[in-house]
């Protein structure tokens, strides 16, 4: 694949991913624009952090983070930058959390796209 292509197809799946989150239908988007194989990475330390490998494998994760929330106070979503078949954005969540209180983060996430769907995560946080 050209670059040129590899850049129209990974502009299409992040502007897709983040009209997809910003209606807060994140599950959507990873049944619909995540490789079965994806592998995603979380900062080690972090209470999701570590290697998950696999679609249902992020799924369970994503799906544990949300039991956690008890209300979701705002979120903010950048408009994606992308480079190749990289794309990145930023996520901003104020949320309180049923065992932790409120709290305010601040992540940005790279993702990776080949064959129109998302190979990779990497999300960047403290």
């Amino acid at each position: 694949m050209s670059t040129q292509v590899e850049t129209t197809k990974a502009q299409e799946v992040a502007h897709k991913l983040v009209d997809l989150c910003r209606e807060g239908k994140n599950v959507d988007a990873i049944n619909e624009l995540y490789d079965d194989n994806i592998v995603s990475l979380e900062p080690e330390g972090s209470p999701m952090g570590g290697k998950t490998v696999g679609k249902e494998a992020v799924l369970g994760s994503t799906n544990q983070w949300f039991s956690s929330v008890e209300e979701i106070h705002s979120v903010y979503i950048s408009d994606p930058i992308v480079s190749g078949n990289f794309f990145a954005c930023t996520m901003d969540i104020d949320a309180t959390y049923k065992e932790h209180g409120r709290n305010e983060m601040s992540e940005l996430c790279v993702f990776e796209v080949k064959n129109g769907k998302i190979v990779s995560s990497q999300f960047f946080y403290n």
